[in-house]
């Protein structure tokens, strides 16, 4: 994915909502900068979780999901969490029964290419 050309990202570092190795890359690059780094799996999106794939019973998957999508595997859902809040992960599997759902980032477990130009510093 790439916002060169188009609308840039806006990012805010030091609120812990980037990862730290990626923070750490940006951390004193100044207006009209440009860099290009590859982060490791765990300075990114973190390693891939075995304990992040869920099976859930198709009664809990129906309460929490929206019924009027039609969903099929490699389909992103969105979970309602008991708190108000959402949580989406990748739809592996349903049958009648249970439903296997991917929560990892989708890129977790793979090295990700950063290319940035610093347009601005607020």
């Amino acid at each position: 994915m790439s916002t060169h050309g188009g609308r840039p990202a806006t990012l805010q570092l030091g609120g812990g909502h980037l990862a730290a190795g990626l923070e750490a890359r940006l951390l004193g690059l100044a207006e009209g900068d440009e860099a290009t780094f590859e982060l490791a799996p765990a300075d990114a999106f973190g390693e891939r979780s075995p304990q992040l794939v869920q099976a859930l019973s198709r009664d809990a998957f129906d309460a929490s999901a929206d019924l009027d999508s039609d969903y099929a595997p490699g389909d992103v859902v969105e979970f309602n969490r008991p708190d108000g809040g959402r949580l989406a992960g990748v739809l592996k599997q349903r049958d009648e029964q249970r439903v296997l759902v991917d929560f990892n980032h989708p890129l977790a477990g793979m090295p990700v290419r950063f290319s940035v130009r610093v347009i601005g510093v607020l």
